[in-house]
């Protein structure tokens, strides 16, 4: 055996401080926290409340600023959102933080009833969404979407990097109704403001645009689909590549309008399921408008996924750049 392979490192993954920044990928630091932060200073209606998670949804940066306004609830998910509903009330903005998986399983009735059945201004921001986590089912929340598309009243946002997210702070904020929006934290890798991007809620933005595939992507896969999109060039496979920062609703003028157009491959990614998530709310939007291209989704399987290093899970279910690369390149074969 070479001493090379004896050196080549063992690939590691760490569930809380879990990074999806490739190796030399710029990044921006705790892109949530600070946007908050710079936002409370601005509003005094705003307040931070957790469940014992603050350090790792960059929540604590709100507490060390603004520690009156910051509300440390404990591991009680439910007792969470009910004291947020509870605040709105009371005239509040509360911005609320948790893990993906327990916001969506833990405390889905309390969001429900207490928050968007009377249309609370709750902003929930989750970390952890999908398969940002090598923890294991546990702590992947592969079905988050699919669980809130159905609350009437629930904004759905999912971000792609951390000017999207930052952007994304405000914009919440400046909506009337509650929000789940999927998080990322720690170091965020920045790409968007290489395409003069603009987060506006509601809205798609198309980031390049290409005659051989179009895909419609949102959260962490964007960033995947850009450099998919890169690595396909090599290839002359010319791809578009759709941001859908807001998941419901959904711009379906905008996703009718770029499917439309003749002779390109549509392909759906997403850091979810297979089931319930953007995937299948493309598709039912182009069935219902008599829109038909060739259509393939690059998304999680309907399983519980394995836990491990997130490069080597992200290979096995097909969400890496190779692996991408190579669906769409056997699809348009």
């Amino acid at each position: 055996m070479s001493s090379a392979t004896l050196e080549k490192p063992r690939l590691k993954t760490s569930a809380m401080i879990a990074s999806i920044a490739g190796e030399g990928q710029r990044t921006s630091s705790a892109p949530f926290g600070n946007a908050l932060v710079k936002l409370a200073a601005e509003r005094q209606d705003i307040v931070g409340m957790t469940a014992d998670l603050a350090k790792y949804t960059d929540l604590h940066l709100f507490g060390q600023a603004y520690p009156e306004r910051f509300f440390q609830m404990g591991m009680a998910e439910q007792l969470l959102m009910g004291a947020a509903g509870g605040m709105a009330k009371e005239g509040f903005t509360p911005f609320v933080t948790t893990y993906a998986v327990f916001a969506s399983r833990r405390a889905y009735d309390f969001i429900h009833q207490v928050i968007a059945e009377e249309n609370l201004n709750v902003k929930i921001a989750c970390a952890l969404p999908g398969l940002t986590t090598g923890y294991g089912p546990s702590h992947q929340a592969t079905e988050d979407i699919a669980i809130f598309r159905g609350v009437p009243n629930l904004t759905i946002v999912d971000p792609c990097d951390a000017l999207d997210t930052e952007q994304a702070v405000t914009a919440i904020a400046a909506h009337q109704g509650p929000v789940y929006m999927r998080l990322l934290r720690g170091r965020v890798p920045l790409v968007l403001d290489e395409y003069d991007y603009k987060f506006e809620l509601g809205k798609t933005k198309m980031l390049r645009d290409g005659r051989d595939v179009l895909l419609i992507s949102s959260g962490i896969m964007t960033m995947r689909s850009l450099e998919t999109a890169a690595a396909l060039r090599a290839d002359n496979v010319d791809v578009a590549v759709m941001h859908v920062p807001t998941i419901k609703p959904l711009d379906e003028k905008a996703i009718i309008r770029e499917a439309s157009r003749s002779g390109r491959l549509v392909v759906v990614a997403e850091n979810h399921s297979v089931i319930g998530g953007l995937g299948e709310a493309v598709a039912t939007t182009l069935l219902r408008a008599g829109v038909a291209p060739a259509f393939r989704q690059i998304a999680l399987p309907d399983a519980f996924l394995d836990a491990g290093a997130l490069p080597t899970l992200h290979d096995r279910y097909g969400i890496s750049v190779n692996a991408m690369a190579a669906s769409i390149k056997s699809w348009l074969r």
